[in-house]
């Protein structure tokens, strides 16, 4: 008996020790950089800004991209996102003004879609945190660009370099382990013919914003290719601090009859939810839910069509 309680001892004392062996690895390492391999397809694409793809850039942009990179000038200079969960550490959005030294003026459009896509930069660093659109339409996604090389006011050049990103000792676990760049997709990728209306609504919620991020269940734990597999998909419960750090978590979109949007929210209610953050009682959502106001009515009327196709989740969110 004694001779098999010392094996057993042994065996997780080298466990421990090899586990303690890897956590240190990964807060030595950090978050990891990669080879930047841009397909060809990709690497040489040349954007055309024209004022259409303008437009359609800024109208996305304002939903995805002003949350995080906006400063109090309403330039695209970046700050401390104070509402990063606190777990992950401390994060400071980029710069992607057209900056030459502080901003991304100098990268290429094949270097811009490449980040939008996988998250890595030029330079061969990753960003765990930010939001990928590895299924973002083609033309949406040049329009983004385009919008970023316009003569718009927020992405004029401006100087502002953001201090060095401190992530804690779990958000490098994770980026060495399950969170890590994503493969691009080369492909030709199109929007989908608006007047399939659930069609259209799952590419506005799931590739265009990636609505699915906030409201599933788990940022660790979700996959940007394929978001129906990311973890409690639409059920909500992913706990977002607000500006003050307090918890909210995302709410349930689902069409769980208890714990759901169904019968709490019909699609007049809903576009008015999503565009103002107006509940149907008259009262505002809460942050970090915040409006989007450049999509259209239609565009929510999709939204809200997709999501009563999707398995609802009994999941309920105080």
């Amino acid at each position: 008996m004694k001779k098999i309680f010392k094996i057993t001892a042994s065996a997780v004392g080298v466990i421990i020790v090899l586990i303690a062996g890897l956590v240190a690895f990964f807060a030595f390492r950090g978050v990891p950089s990669y080879e930047v391999e841009i397909p060809e397809k990709i690497k040489t694409i040349k954007v055309e800004v024209t004022p259409e793809r303008v437009a359609r850039g800024e109208k996305i942009a304002l939903v995805v991209c002003n949350g995080c990179h906006i400063d109090n000038n309403s330039r695209l200079t970046g700050k401390n996102i104070v509402d990063l969960p606190a777990a992950f550490g401390k994060a400071y959005s980029l710069n992607i003004t057209q900056d030459n030294e502080d901003g991304i003026g100098k990268w290429t459009d094949g270097e811009l879609i490449n980040f939008l896509k996988t998250g890595i930069k030029p330079n061969g660093k990753f960003s765990p945190i930010m939001p990928k659109f590895p299924r973002m339409a083609d033309e949406d996604i040049q329009s983004v660009v385009a919008y970023l090389h316009s003569d718009r006011y927020p992405v004029q050049a401006t100087k502002g370099k953001q201090p060095a990103q401190e992530p804690s000792l779990l958000l490098k676990i994770l980026s060495n382990t399950v969170m890590k760049p994503i493969p691009v997709v080369t492909e030709p990728i199109h929007v989908p013919d608006s007047t399939d209306l659930v069609a259209f609504g799952k590419y506005v919620a799931n590739d265009m914003i990636a609505c699915y991020a906030c409201h599933s269940k788990d940022f660790a734990k979700q996959d940007p290719l394929n978001p129906e597999l990311s973890l409690g998909f639409y059920g909500g419960g992913n706990p977002m601090p607000d500006l003050n750090g307090k918890i909210v978590p995302s709410s349930n979109l689902t069409f769980d009859n208890e714990t759901g949007i169904a019968g709490k929210y019909n699609e007049a209610q809903f576009i008015d939810a999503v565009k103002f953050c107006k509940k149907p009682d008259g009262s505002i959502l809460r942050y970090p839910m915040g409006p989007h106001v450049t999509l259209t009515d239609y565009e929510v009327k999709a939204i809200y069509a997709y999501l009563k196709t999707i398995p609802k989740i009994k999941n309920k969110v105080n």
